[in-house]
């Protein structure tokens, strides 16, 4: 989803992080951006993203992403979601993904949005894992594989998405016994794995 005291020296911002002592804390801004102060959250986060946190960089990469705040950039939200991404921020990874699959600010890459979907889904975002389950079964950028489609479909159902699991029961008649078999195998180790985990979804660490 106008341009305030954006920038901190990259120096001080980076000797004040152990918390950012501002006067604001992160939190503050990505609660603005939460209720539509978008100028706000652009002033807080600004200084958090130049310090390298990766919650801040999301927030200003959505800002640039929507136009909100700021004039809509494509490329600004490419380099801040890449840099929230590249610090293992799963909702940045799904919007790179995104981004790429639809060729906004950068050439469409089908390989490089299913990467990122990938890399997202095996933190438990849940778009991510239909979006990873939908390119595995259409072969859009990655092989054609119905099994990963249907493990990745069922994962996502089972962390809630009721629309998934329509997706997975008409995969399921595609398949094999054995191969129907493999991919309840297969989504039920991820699933083991994970439980005890919190999907993050743009939120402070």
């Amino acid at each position: 989803m106008l341009q305030p005291m954006r920038f901190v020296p990259p120096l001080i911002a980076i000797l004040l992080v152990p918390g950012l002592v501002l006067g604001d804390h992160l939190q503050d801004g990505l609660d603005a951006f939460d209720v539509g102060d978008y100028e706000k959250a652009l002033a807080v986060c600004m200084p958090f993203a130049e310090a390298g946190d990766r919650a801040g960089q999301f927030c200003i990469g959505r800002l640039y992403a929507n136009g909100f705040g700021v004039p809509m950039d494509d490329a600004q939200a490419l380099k801040w979601y890449g840099l929230a991404a590249e610090q293992g921020h799963s909702e940045a990874q799904f919007n790179l993904g995104v981004m790429y699959a639809n060729a906004w600010g950068v050439p469409t890459d089908d390989a490089a949005a299913a990467n990122w979907y990938r890399l997202a889904a095996e933190q438990g975002f849940v778009m991510a894992q239909t979006s990873l389950a939908a390119v595995c079964h259409a072969g859009r950028g990655v092989a054609q594989n119905s099994v990963e489609a249907y493990k990745w479909f069922a994962t996502a159902a089972e962390l809630g998405d009721t629309g998934a699991g329509f997706k997975r029961d008409a995969i399921a008649d595609e398949l094999s016994a054995d191969d129907l078999q493999a991919a309840k195998d297969s989504a039920k180790t991820w699933l083991d794995a994970f439980e005890g985990k919190i999907p993050e979804a743009g939120k402070v660490h």
